[in-house]
């Protein structure tokens, strides 16, 4: 006689489980959309303030009661609001003192990424750049500075990451190993002579990715990896964001970060970590800098200083603007970046062969950080340089960045003027 231990569940328990793993931990989007519909009509009531303060045909917007009205009533809009994906909005740029058409062009369109090309108009020299954006809570177009500056000098591709909560179900996981994957992909379909580049987070994954196309010997095998501000080893100068990834286990994550996608979403069922809750986390590590700059938007405003609100508004529309990461690429993350140091104890495996670094002999390595950098500290990114040892010393160099932190490796005046040339030249010598 049959166990009825083993027995298959009836249809109508069927049917109950499926219902209860819809609803599995999805209390945490169902109390982030029931706040964001709760302050629509604050949302509502805060603009119809802005605009009736600042409309010319008030005499109140001409007061120092209107403006400060005006101001709040777009403080409040902007807490309150939700981010949409920006734009790069990149349509030109200037080479050689000439103006030059830019545009986007989808070189690959993959599940979970577009490679997406800049191409500038006509017969353009320039070395062709893979940027490998981060694929950590926000859209490639926190890069937008990166790649305007790169345009001038090189013939730029970026990693254009979905979120996942837009990536139907049946489009299947993605880990790790499809981000490697995805990575190779990419520069084999550039080809030879190819140049990298990983801003933060991928430089775990692009380094796993140049040390398996090395050790293949492949003839697309990257001619440079430059690693902006990665955690390659956060064993060194720990930061806050690095302890806390460390001092939680596991099921830590899995119980409180992971949930998944609602029903209104192309994502529905996905397992994810919402790019909300680490906006959240992010936020309120440096609350007192961010509810700073939320206090100079309105004195900005009240001053009538246009330039100086715009810039905020320009930092903080991309900032707040957060994308859900795949919880299988979360998780495993955390456990072989964070947790085990997989890829500098050279125990960091891509399915079943195991990556090694001191593998790189062909690739030659750029590493840069910021002196202020407080998400991944001075040391963790140097760290690829001593991990490759194969790799002989006249193609590694590495760069500190004085007076900068985290953003400003890759964004900003002191980037533009002080770090990007150091790339170009770095790839322009290994060319």
């Amino acid at each position: 006689m049959t166990d009825t231990l083993t027995k298959p569940p009836r249809k109508k328990e069927r049917t109950k489980d499926i219902m209860a793993s819809i609803f599995e931990n999805s209390g945490l989007y169902s109390l982030k959309e029931m706040s964001s519909a709760g302050l629509a009509p604050t949302r509502m009531m805060a603009n119809a303030a802005k605009h009736m303060f600042n409309n010319p045909m008030n005499p109140l917007a001409y007061t120092g009661v209107g403006r400060q009205m005006a101001a709040a009533g777009e403080l409040v809009e902007r807490i309150t609001q939700s981010y949409g994906k920006p734009e790069f909005g990149l349509k030109y740029t200037n080479i050689d003192g000439k103006h030059v058409d830019v545009w986007e062009e989808t070189a690959i369109a993959k599940p979970f990424c577009n490679l997406k090309h800049f191409v500038r108009s006509g017969k353009q020299k320039g070395e062709k750049l893979l940027i490998v954006a981060p694929m950590s809570g926000h859209y490639a177009t926190l890069l937008r500075g990166t790649v305007e500056a790169m345009l001038p000098h090189h013939d730029v591709y970026i990693t254009d990451w979905m979120s996942a909560r837009d990536v139907p179900l049946y489009k299947g996981d993605f880990d790790l190993n499809t981000y490697i994957d995805y990575v190779m992909e990419f520069i084999r379909h550039l080809g030879p002579n190819t140049h990298t580049m990983a801003v933060c987070q991928p430089s775990v994954p692009l380094m796993a990715a140049v040390a398996l196309m090395n050790e293949m010997k492949d003839p697309c095998a990257p001619k440079t990896m430059t690693l902006m501000g990665g955690p390659v080893d956060t064993r060194k100068a720990p930061t806050k964001v690095n302890q806390f990834s460390k001092e939680h286990p596991m099921e830590w994550f899995e119980s409180n970060v992971i949930t998944r996608v609602p029903l209104n979403y192309p994502g529905f069922m996905r397992r994810v970590y919402p790019g909300f809750l680490q906006l959240a986390g992010f936020m309120s590590m440096n609350f007192e800098r961010h509810a700073g700059e939320h206090a100079k938007l309105f004195q900005h405003l009240v001053q009538g200083d246009g330039e100086a609100a715009q810039s905020h508004r320009d930092f903080y529309n991309e900032y707040l603007a957060v994308t859900d990461l795949p919880a299988e690429f979360y998780l495993q993350t955390i456990e072989e970046v964070f947790h085990k140091h997989s890829l500098p104890e050279g125990q960091l495996y891509h399915y079943d062969t195991r990556v090694k670094p001191d593998a790189i002999t062909k690739t030659a390595i750029l590493a840069i950080e910021g002196e202020l950098d407080d998400i991944s500290g001075v040391g963790q990114t140097k760290a690829a340089l001593d991990i490759a040892e194969g790799l002989p010393a006249a193609k590694k160099k590495y760069h500190l960045q004085m007076g900068v932190g985290h953003y400003g490796i890759f964004n900003g005046r002191k980037y533009r003027e002080l770090v990007r040339p150091v790339i170009t030249a770095w790839i322009k010598k290994h060319h």
